[in-house]
């Protein structure tokens, strides 16, 4: 319903909310870089679903809030070095005369796949519609999301949420413990140096929350928040799982295009003054996982657990080798 315009419209024009969030988005980049007819999907489907929802709103009601879920790739990683600010950058810009002047710019993206680029682009819309016509917009910038319950979910197991372990959408700390729980090798890609952002699912929902609680004001600049609590190498991530469960490591030819080795510091001061509590990685939260991975193992297909989606042709024949090596063995 997202790219249905009409649809969208009907829907704020009949039951005027107060905000409206936005999760209407193809939300993997690794599906999005499986095939040309993917990466249609995904610039179609979440660049008309962004514009569609922002123009609704403006013909509609423009008091109405849009809070967005993001990504944390939308900065890249690693590509300018220091600290990643929440959102915005500040530059001095030459003049003509020599001189310079302070500018206050959206950080420069460099987005690592299609995903990731649509999310670049719907930055551009927020700050057209947010200049334009003055929408109140909450940009926020996620972490990868891990965990599996919220205090709502507990209370009854047919309200669990969803636990992706594929290739496709399986989240890295949620893939392990299941991978974990059925005796699959925990797969990390490449050297597993990667840094990323994480975030405690209860602590995503919280922020939602806090940011509908307290919108910006009309003529406000997009408000972009970094959402996320902590970062992690994956190979630190598979350690940690391996010693809690006892499964093995595997490394293999990482499907993606980029560096494998990265740093990854960042500022969050706005996800701070909403209010949002942080909850980190500890014992007790990833075996509350874990026994949901094996509550639920008999249910693990195998066939999708491997990624098969690479980046690039030299991706693929480095995991073709690779298999064809393992097959040798």
């Amino acid at each position: 319903m997202a790219t249905d315009f009409d649809s969208v419209r009907d829907v704020l024009d009949n039951y005027r909310p107060v905000a409206c969030v936005h999760f209407a988005e193809q939300r993997a980049a690794p599906y999005s870089m499986k095939s040309a007819a993917c990466k249609r999907y995904t610039v179609n489907n979440n660049l008309n679903a962004t514009n569609n929802i922002l123009a609704a709103i403006v013909e509609v009601d423009r008091n109405i809030q849009c809070v967005h879920l993001g990504t944390m790739g939308v900065y890249g990683y690693g590509a300018l070095g220091g600290v990643l600010p929440e959102g915005y950058f500040n530059v001095k810009v030459q003049l003509a005369d020599g001189t310079f002047v302070d500018r206050e710019i959206l950080y420069p993206p460099d987005p690592g796949s299609i995903y990731h680029m649509t999310k670049t682009q719907d930055a551009l819309f927020f700050q057209f519609y947010a200049k334009n016509d003055k929408l109140r917009i909450t940009d926020l910038h996620q972490g990868i999301v891990w965990g599996t319950q919220t205090p709502e979910t507990v209370l009854d197991e047919r309200l669990i949420n969803r636990f992706d372990y594929d290739g496709d959408y399986g989240t890295v700390l949620n893939r392990f413990l299941m991978q974990a729980a059925v005796g699959y090798p925990l797969t990390v890609h490449g050297t597993g140096g990667q840094t990323r952002a994480f975030i405690h699912i209860r602590d995503t929902v919280h922020c939602v929350r806090r940011a509908i609680e307290t919108p910006p004001a009309s003529g406000d600049r997009v408000r972009i928040v970094n959402q996320m609590t902590e970062t992690h190498r994956i190979r630190d991530l598979a350690a940690l799982v391996q010693k809690l469960t006892g499964a093995t490591i595997e490394n293999i030819p990482n499907p993606r295009n980029e560096v494998e080795e990265n740093e990854l510091h960042v500022s969050n001061p706005n996800f701070h003054t909403l209010g949002v509590t942080s909850t980190t990685l500890e014992r007790g939260m990833l075996e509350e996982i874990t026994a949901v991975a094996r509550l639920y193992r008999d249910r693990a297909d195998f066939s999708k657990i491997p990624c098969a989606s690479y980046w690039t042709p030299d991706r693929a024949r480095l995991a073709r080798d690779y298999l064809d090596k393992i097959a040798a063995e």
